[in-house]
């Protein structure tokens, strides 16, 4: 699984017009899931992103996590992390899971970091053509891949 994270002051999601999930300062996460990924991959991203040490401190150092804080998440399903574009100018997508599969483990990373902040976390809709908007915080943005866990 590959994620962005995003500090944020606040970050909304609307499909057709609809806001399907709104935060206010908290993590912007677009996550997307590839071919081999699995359950593990699932809550060891949600549990370092639920305690990701990226908000200040009274100090002004970040040295809080989304769990101290008592922020928001926003979680947006985006397969094209996983967009190769090794060879020409357009990206292949044969490296992201296929969408059931890739479905399924969003729905679960979203649940496990419920449980991780002890709140429910926003969304967007799996597959849908969302309009996203964010108001970056920073900025500070950070790339993590369950598969370069040493990045």
């Amino acid at each position: 699984m590959r994620a962005v994270v995003q500090r944020v002051t606040s970050a909304a999601c609307r499909v057709d017009g609809d806001t399907t999930g709104e935060i206010g300062p908290g993590l912007l996460v677009f996550l997307g899931v590839g071919q081999g990924d699995d359950a593990e991959d699932a809550a060891w991203l949600a549990r370092k992103i639920a305690a990701l040490r990226v908000f200040e401190d009274d100090q002004g150092r970040m040295n809080r996590s989304l769990v101290d804080s008592e922020g928001g998440a926003l979680v947006i399903s985006q397969f094209t992390l996983f967009g190769n574009v090794k060879k020409g100018a357009r990206p292949s997508f044969n490296k992201s899971a296929p969408p059931d599969e890739a479905n399924d483990l969003f729905e679960r990373f979203k649940a496990l970091l419920a449980t991780d902040l002890g709140k429910p976390v926003a969304s967007g809709v799996f597959a849908a053509d969302m309009k996203i908007e964010a108001h970056n915080d920073g900025p500070v943005t950070l790339v993590i891949d369950t598969r370069q866990r040493d990045f």
